[in-house]
């Protein structure tokens, strides 16, 4: 009853958010994206990432005909004209392009069940059914599942499908029939078109089996063969091919140009190149389409190209090593954090709940080869989302909590479900707002924006809200903004004008009236690379009110127009 009810909620709290949020920087750009490719079978747009979570999310389009307007399409190893083309798809179909985002959202709420149904089916299997409940709770109330779950952005996606895989690929361990080597390819197979990451399978898993064979030698009559793992891995291959309509699959390597140094070679950020083009590698053909490869080496360029970075209040080009770490502490529930931590603590000193090494192996290395990947790129840090798929290996881990808990002491249960509680209480606290959520060992999401911005805490997501806001205050007139979005103001229906500043180093002019400020902006975030930092002046001044978490209102009346320039400076910054 308690799963069924933790479901229905996930599913309620998520189909909410994916209804009322406007869309982020990126949805602009993936839902277009995912209708060409249905339409045309071309994977040039969005490239960056796989196209199953976008495809799938653009399906409803088919049959709701948007205007679409491809002119804005072009193409070149660098090119993101997804991001012109989604503009021009808000510009053709105004106010209503919200309502075609909403439906692609509610798209990926079943993707989001399946990531709680698996969660509990493998804990139960590892640990008994009590721990599948509560990792299936963790998933369920998770601020960061939720968030991304109500996005058509493929974080969510490739936590539940990473997690799928690696639980069908630990049932082929166990029981290695045929069945499951199709399942364990299946699941691989969904997994590297969501999301590259999870291209650290294919190297992963061979590893893996070599440890679980010597591990377990003793323990299990029939042991997983190198001929079905190898079925696995290429059944991964073809799924990952055929999702891609076999673009361009199987060109030799030196048939490519590319502009990361990793693959181009030195100067290929100026002048595209191919460092395997005159060695025998240049010769064997790329098991993958040609277009997931070029989105694995913008991604590279756009890393060692580098971008700017906030963390705690510091700003700089490129990133820190414990970004993600610092991530995961400051926007987890404080109660789900003291759940993991203490699973470790058991785990360490109780036998009882071990699982062996090599079934512990299988549960942990997923995670650790995410997280260490992800945060070993260091040219920019901006986004927790990116290691998102580690939350359902962590919440899994975390569920061993339950093992035997019915023999255990008054004050360990009690212990418990008051940090389960109390995480699911702080998660839904800030709902609908979950995209902004930090815990309260950082004063929660009023104290985030002091220690991660950008799509931490501000990604344009209430917009709408603000549309809101301004038709049930009429008075709030005129009212001058500066919001951190792509999507123009008159399209979102809000009656506004720009602050009015005097010089590109300077404060902002500011006058008698009403403003409506990101916090992305109110932070002097240098998203962009400008070191511009125009509004900063406003931490000074008491809002109104705030959007959400996002949006700061202020009213500024006369008197405090002519006196606050005079008390508050900003000095220069230097170009």
């Amino acid at each position: 009853l308690w799963l069924t009810f933790a479901i229905l909620m996930h599913v309620g709290i998520v189909g909410v958010q994916a209804y009322r949020n406007a869309p982020n920087l990126d949805e602009v750009a993936h839902l277009p994206a995912g209708l060409s490719h249905l339409e045309y079978g071309n994977f040039d747009l969005y490239r960056v990432n796989p196209p199953l979570v976008r495809m799938w999310a653009a399906t409803p389009l088919i049959f709701l005909q948007p205007e679409i307007d491809w002119s804005k399409y072009h193409d070149s190893s660098l090119s993101r004209s997804e991001f012109d083309v989604g503009r021009q798809f808000l510009q053709n179909n105004g106010s209503q392009s919200f309502e075609y985002f909403v439906f692609a959202r509610w798209m990926l709420i079943p993707v989001s069940v399946l990531g709680a149904l698996v969660c509990y089916k493998w804990s139960a299997e590892l640990f008994g059914s009590l721990s599948g409940v509560i990792s299936a709770t963790l998933w369920c109330f998770c601020p960061n599942i939720i968030a991304w779950g109500a996005s058509i952005t493929p974080d969510a996606a490739a936590s539940a499908f990473g997690i799928l895989a690696t639980w069908r690929f630990w049932k082929w361990l166990r029981e290695p029939s045929w069945g499951n080597v199709g399942l364990a390819g299946l699941g691989l197979g969904l997994a590297v078109l969501v999301k590259s990451t999870w291209i650290v399978l294919f190297v992963l898993w061979p590893v893996a089996w070599a440890v679980w064979r010597w591990f377990e030698r003793g323990s299990i009559a029939s042991k997983p063969g190198g001929a079905q793992l190898a079925t696995v891995l290429i059944t991964g291959i073809y799924l990952l091919n055929l999702g891609y309509g076999f673009e361009n699959s199987f060109l030799t390597l030196s048939k490519f140009n590319f502009v990361s140094e990793s693959l181009g070679g030195a100067g290929a950020h100026e002048s595209e190149g191919n460092r395997f083009k005159e060695s025998w590698l240049g010769r064997i053909p790329v098991p993958v389409p040609a277009n997931y490869l070029k989105g694995i080496d913008v991604q590279k360029y756009e890393f060692e190209v580098g971008k700017w970075s906030y963390l705690r209040g510091e700003q700089k080009e490129g990133g820190w090593w414990y970004y993600y770490a610092y991530a995961i502490l400051v926007k987890t529930p404080l109660g789900f954090l003291a759940l993991i931590g203490l699973a470790a603590c058991l785990c360490v000193f109780n036998r009882e709940y071990r699982l062996g090494w090599a079934n512990e192996l299988i549960l942990i290395t997923p995670a650790v080869c995410v997280f260490v990947l992800v945060s070993s790129q260091t040219g920019f840090n901006r986004y927790l989302r990116y290691v998102l798929p580690v939350y359902p290996f962590l919440y899994i881990f975390a569920s061993r909590v339950a093992v035997r808990f019915g023999s255990r002491g008054r004050l360990f249960q009690c212990t418990v479900i008051l940090l389960l509680v109390s995480g699911i209480i702080s998660s839904l606290c800030i709902v609908p707002y979950s995209m902004s959520y930090f815990n309260l060992a950082v004063g929660g999401p009023f104290g985030g924006k002091h220690h991660l911005l950008d799509a931490n805490i501000d990604w344009g997501q209430d917009l709408l809200r603000l549309r809101d806001w301004a038709k049930d205050h009429p008075e709030a007139k005129p009212l001058h903004t500066q919001i951190f979005t792509s999507i123009d103001l008159d399209i979102a229906g809000i009656d506004s004008q720009p602050i009015p500043t005097h010089g590109p180093n300077s404060v902002s002019t500011l006058t008698e009236g009403w403003y409506a400020i990101s916090v992305n902006e109110l932070m002097g975030y240098q998203h962009y690379g400008t070191k511009k930092m125009l509004y900063t002046q406003f931490q000074k001044l008491k809002p109104v009110t705030t959007i959400g978490y996002s949006i700061y209102i202020y009213h500024i009346t006369l008197d405090e127009a002519n006196r606050v320039p005079q008390e508050i400076s900003l000095p220069e910054i230097e170009e």
